[in-house]
């Protein structure tokens, strides 16, 4: 008997009709590379945590950065591990034009000048506090972070970072920091905001890469609570108004549903952090031989644009770029 029913399956039939009917595709354009600068390597150092991601120093950033841009990577996140001693409450290391993470800039983009460089502005890698803003009694001030804030992202500026992202999440710092960057003549320089940043488990590798674990208490009191999305909408509308260029979700995987309300709900450009927790699950299990670790690598990739981002920052890029590019 004849059945009248409808046949998907006559798309997936081989490999052809299923390219020439895919909705999603991942590109190396939709990539940014988290990348790590220390003083306190000499060379490279890999990070424990973190599989085949390393702590460069500023020379060995360079040859990093050349063999990515080979690759068709151009786009690269950069953040500083410096020593304890140069940490404070203040995190004035932040826009010393002589210290690591200022002149690994002005070096990138001397020797680079086609990289686009994105530089985070945060205080946890310089404070001796491990927080994202200035403490007192054991209390996180806003206003009085905001003024920091500024000045790192005015320093980067003016040092050549093309895009500054603030990860802090400190209420108004966008709106503050645009002001400051057009007030010094810093028109073109992007904001990437960290709009939505959950206080999430996800983070731990990212902390021991850069040493920079709260030293008491919990981020909390400024990051996002994990069970709330409408919250995230009242968060994309505010760094919209004060001026953002592109909106963020972090992380990526466990909140693909506030990836995909971004996207209903903003014209802007969308970004997803696909965080150190989430590679060091997938690289973990794939040295256990649990699963198949690129096949894993690209479905997680794939689902992230599925959901809506059109930026996904993660320690997968160079690695995909090598299997994806290089064919």
């Amino acid at each position: 008997m004849k059945l009248n029913i409808r046949r998907p399956r006559r798309n997936r039939k081989n490999a052809v009709i299923r390219n020439l009917v895919q909705e999603n595709f991942v590109s190396v354009n939709d990539l940014i590379y988290p990348l790590f600068v220390s003083s306190e390597v000499k060379d490279k150092q890999e990070i424990s945590s973190m599989p085949g991601i390393y702590r460069f120093s500023k020379d060995a950033l360079l040859f990093e950065v050349e063999e990515c841009l080979k690759l068709g990577l151009s786009a690269f996140a950069l953040f500083p591990h410096i020593s304890e001693n140069l940490k404070n409450n203040e995190a004035s290391e932040s826009w010393n034009d002589k210290g690591l993470y200022l002149s690994t800039i002005s070096l990138l983009k001397k020797n680079f000048p086609e990289a686009f460089i994105i530089t985070d502005v945060a205080m946890d890698p310089y404070s001796n506090y491990g927080h994202d803003g200035v403490v007192k009694d054991n209390e996180i001030l806003n206003d009085e972070t905001l003024e920091i804030l500024g000045k790192m992202a005015l320093a980067q500026a003016q040092i050549g970072a093309n895009m500054v992202a603030p990860s802090d999440m400190m209420d108004g710092r966008v709106g503050y920091i645009r002001k400051i960057l057009d007030e010094n003549g810093f028109t073109n320089v992007s904001i990437m905001a960290y709009t939505a940043k959950y206080a999430s488990g996800f983070y731990g590798p990212f902390r021991d890469a850069l040493d920079s674990a709260p030293k008491f208490g919990d981020k909390k009191t400024y990051q996002m609570n994990p069970a709330n999305s409408r919250e995230a909408l009242i968060e994309l509308e505010l760094d919209t108004l004060e001026g953002a260029d592109i909106v963020m979700v972090k992380p990526a995987l466990s909140y693909l549903d506030i990836i995909h309300l971004f996207r209903q709900n903003s014209n802007l450009p969308v970004a997803a952090y696909n965080v150190s927790g989430e590679y060091a699950m997938v690289k973990a299990a794939g040295q256990k031989n649990w699963i198949d670790e690129k096949r894993v690598r690209d479905e997680i990739l794939l689902s992230i644009k599925r959901a809506g981002a059109d930026i996904i920052l993660t320690y997968f890029a160079k690695e995909w770029a090598k299997d994806n590019v290089l064919k």
